[in-house]
């Protein structure tokens, strides 16, 4: 019983139309789609991978029984810190393909660029 219970955590994000989050992680920053849940042919949940690291998108239903609608802006407050080998690529690739994102700065001794995907989740690219 020395192995850990606890593998990965896996941020789960909700987001205001899944099919704009989908091209802008996967088009936009490199991930792919790993699993999905698809009804009557819309998209509703998906599993999205880029190396190491993964996250998981609902499109929160806006009218029946389980509807949610945020008081504010989805994403506000929330950051994700993905470590990787070279933020500078990823700054590079995602401005490439159109993406805004912040010019890369040294902080806390490490390489960092940052966005915001369409619904204001923070992310954050971090390297030696």
């Amino acid at each position: 019983m020395n192995e850990p219970n606890v593998k990965q955590a896996i941020p789960f994000f909700r987001v205001s139309n899944i099919d704009v989050s989908v091209r802008y992680y996967i088009d936009g920053l490199g991930f792919r789609m790993t699993n999905n849940w698809t009804v009557d042919g819309k998209l509703r949940w998906c599993s999205l991978q880029l190396g190491g690291a993964a996250l998981m998108l609902q499109e929160f239903p806006k009218e029946g029984h389980d509807s949610w609608v945020p008081q504010g802006k989805v994403g506000e407050g929330v950051s994700i810190s993905f470590k990787c080998k070279d933020a500078i690529t990823i700054y590079r690739q995602a401005v490439a393909n159109g993406l805004k994102a912040s010019r890369p700065f040294v902080g806390n001794a490490l390489w960092c660029t940052e966005l915001k995907d369409p619904d204001g989740y923070r992310l954050s690219f971090e390297s030696p």
